[in-house]
C-alpha cells in the first residue's frame, strides 16, 4: 500500500438516514460513525427508531433517504445477505426471526453457507457436523452431536440466542451489530460473550451494541449515542457519563427505584401450593401467594421460575403437588383453565408465546378475551379499537393506532401491549416472566409501576425476573429460587443485593 492509500477512517458511516412508515417519519436524518476495533452503544427510549435503524443495517428495511458507506465506500444494503456481502452482520434481539424451524441444529448454524451454496444442499446432514461443531466451540457450546441433529426448533430460547451468536462470530464482518444479545441468556453466558466482543473488537470489528443493561455498556463502551424521537441528541466517549445518556435518552430524570415507603405487605391468600415439584430433581416445595402485594421471584436461568409460573397457569402442569385458590382445590391443565379463573400469564418468550404475526394491536388485545367483544360468534370491532385504545393510552404505547401490525412496534411497546392485554382483563392473578427483557429503563420503570397498582387494586402480582434490580425495584416480597427450591424469602425491605447474589450462588443439597 502506498503511503496516499490512507486506511478508511470509519468501518460504517451513517449519513442522514431517514425513514418513513406512511405519514410517521421515524427516522429523521440520522449520521453515525462506527470505528474499527471500537464498541459503540446505541440507547434509546421504546420508540426511538433504534429497531428500525438495525433492520435497514440488517438489509429488513430499504432506508428512505441517506447514505450507507463501509469502509468507505458506499454500499447498497436491500436484503440480509446483500448486508452480510457487505460486511455487515447482526444478531437480532427477535431470534424467532433468525432461527428456521424444520430444519436441524446444524443446518441452522451453516444456513447462510447452504443459501450461497457453499454446501450441498442435498446429502447426509451428518456430513454437517464437523464444520457445525467448529461453530459451537467458538461460544465454548458443548452440544451433543444429538443436539446439533435436532430440530431448531426444540431449542430453548437461550440455547436459541447462543446458536444465533456462534453463527456471528465465525464469519469475521467487518461490522457487527448486537442487539439486546445477553437479554436471555445467565450470568456466566453472558460473561462468555462479552469475552469474546472483546476479543473481535481486538481483531478490528466494529462493533454496534444495543442493551438497556447501563451496567454492561459502562463496561464494555468505547463510545455511547443516544437516538430520541429519530434524531441523535447525545455522543460520548470514555469516560461515559451514564446520568447524562440516561436524560437524553428519556427527555428528563426517570427515578428507577420505586420508594422503599409504597412497599406493602397482605395476608389475604389467593393462592396455596402444597408438595409442588418443579424440576425433574428437584425436591417438593411449599408457597403461598397473597392478594394485594408483588412478590419478586428472582433465580438464574434454569432455576425453575418459568416452570412455576407456566403450572399456575396450567400450560405445563407441575411434575407433582396441589394448588388451592381462593381456599378451593384447582387443578389447571390448559391455559384456558387459568384464563377463566382469573389468572393470566405474561410469558417469557412474547414473540412466540403472546402474539401473531401479522395481527393488529387491537386484534392482540382482545385475543384472549374474545367474548368480551363479540356477540352471536361476530367481533365487534367498534369494541375491539375501544378496549385497544385504552391500553394505548394507560400504558403510553407509541403506535398510530389501534389498527397498526403489532410487529411493526419496538419492542418495549409489543411488551406493553402484552401487559396491557392482561391488566385490562380484571385480573386475579397476574404473573409476569420475565416482564422487563429487552425493554428500556423508562418502559422498565412504567411496567413496575403497572404491576404495583394492580397489587394496590386487590390482585395478586407474581414477577420473575433473573436481574436482582429489576425485581428490587418492582417486589414488596423476594423469593430467590436455586435449582427449583427457594432458598430465601424475605420482604423487599428486609433484603439487599448482595444478600439476594449470595443466596443465588447457593447450590441445593
Amino acid at each position: 500500500m502506498t503511503s496516499d492509500q490512507a486506511l478508511p477512517r470509519y468501518a460504517l458511516e451513517l449519513r442522514g438516514i431517514e425513514k418513513s412508515f406512511g405519514t410517521n417519519q421515524v427516522l429523521k436524518g440520522v449520521s453515525l460513525t462506527l470505528e474499527a476495533g471500537q464498541i459503540t452503544a446505541l440507547l434509546g427510549a421504546n420508540g426511538a427508531g433504534k429497531s428500525t435503524l438495525i433492520k435497514i443495517l440488517a438489509g429488513a428495511y430499504d432506508r428512505g433517504a441517506g447514505e450507507i458507506l463501509v469502509g468507505g465506500d458506499p454500499v447498497e444494503i436491500t436484503s440480509p445477505l446483500s448486508a452480510a456481502h457487505a460486511g455487515v452482520h447482526t444478531v437480532h434481539q427477535r431470534i424467532d426471526e433468525s432461527i428456521i424451524p424444520g430444519l436441524t441444529v446444524a443446518e441452522n448454524l451453516l444456513f447462510e453457507e447452504l443459501a450461497r451454496g457453499e454446501l450441498p444442499v442435498i446429502g447426509s446432514l451428518r456430513g454437517l457436523l464437523p464444520k457445525a461443531r467448529a461453530m459451537a466451540e467458538t461460544l465454548n457450546l458443548q452440544w451433543s452431536d444429538a443436539k446439533l441433529m435436532s430440530d431448531a426448533f426444540e431449542l430453548g430460547i437461550a440455547d436459541a440466542q447462543l446458536l444465533v451468536l456462534a453463527r456471528a462470530f465465525v464469519k469475521a464482518p467487518k461490522v457487527l451489530v448486537l442487539d439486546e444479545p445477553t437479554s436471555t441468556l445467565s450470568q456466566a453466558e453472558a460473561e462468555r460473550l462479552f469475552g469474546l466482543v472483546g476479543q473481535m473488537r481486538s481483531q478490528g470489528v466494529a462493533i454496534l451494541y444495543v442493551s438497556h443493561h447501563l451496567s454492561e455498556i459502562q463496561t464494555l463502551a468505547d463510545k455511547l449515542v443516544v437516538l430520541r424521537d429519530g434524531l441523535i441528541k447525545d455522543r460520548q466517549s470514555t469516560p461515559l457519563d451514564m446520568g447524562e445518556a440516561v436524560r437524553s435518552m428519556l427527555g428528563e430524570a426517570v427515578a428507577v427505584e420505586v420508594e422503599q415507603t409504597d412497599r406493602r405487605r397482605s395476608n389475604r391468600l389467593a393462592l396455596e401450593l402444597r408438595g409442588v415439584q418443579l424440576l425433574k430433581r428437584s425436591a417438593p416445595l411449599d408457597l403461598d401467594l397473597n392478594y394485594g402485594e408483588v412478590t419478586g421471584v428472582v433465580g438464574l436461568l434454569g432455576a425453575g421460575k418459568s416452570e412455576l409460573a407456566r403450572g399456575i397457569f396450567g400450560v405445563e402442569p407441575f411434575r407433582s403437588g396441589t394448588i388451592r385458590f381462593d381456599g378451593l382445590p384447582y387443578a389447571p391443565r390448559r391455559a384456558g383453565d387459568g384464563v377463566n379463573r382469573g389468572i393470566y400469564l405474561v410469558p417469557e418468550n412474547r414473540a412466540a408465546e403472546a402474539m401473531l404475526p401479522g395481527w393488529s394491536l387491537a386484534g392482540t388485545v382482545s385475543l384472549p378475551f374474545l367474548t368480551k367483544v363479540s356477540a352471536g360468534g361476530v367481533i365487534n370491532r367498534r369494541s375491539e379499537r375501544s378496549r385497544a385504545k385504552k391500553v394505548i393510552d394507560e400504558f403510553s404505547v407509541v403506535t398510530t393506532g389501534p389498527d397498526q401490525l403489532v410487529d411493526a412496534l419496538s419492542g418495549g411497546n409489543q411488551q406493553k401491549v402484552v401487559v396491557g392485554r392482561w391488566m385490562s382483563g380484571d385480573p386475579k392473578v397476574v404473573l409476569m416472566d420475565e416482564p422487563f427483557r429487552g425493554v428500556d429503563i423508562g418502559a422498565r420503570h412504567d411496567l413496575s409501576l403497572k404491576a404495583r397498582d394492580a397489587a394496590a387494586r386487590g390482585a395478586c402480582v407474581v414477577v420473575f425476573s433473573s436481574d436482582i434490580e429489576e425485581i428490587r425495584e418492582v417486589a414488596d416480597r423476594i423469593l430467590v429460587m436455586v435449582e427449583g427450591q427457594i432458598a430465601l424469602d424475605r420482604t423487599a425491605t428486609e433484603v439487599d443485593a448482595d444478600a439476594i447474589m449470595t443466596s443465588m450462588s447457593e447450590v441445593s443439597r
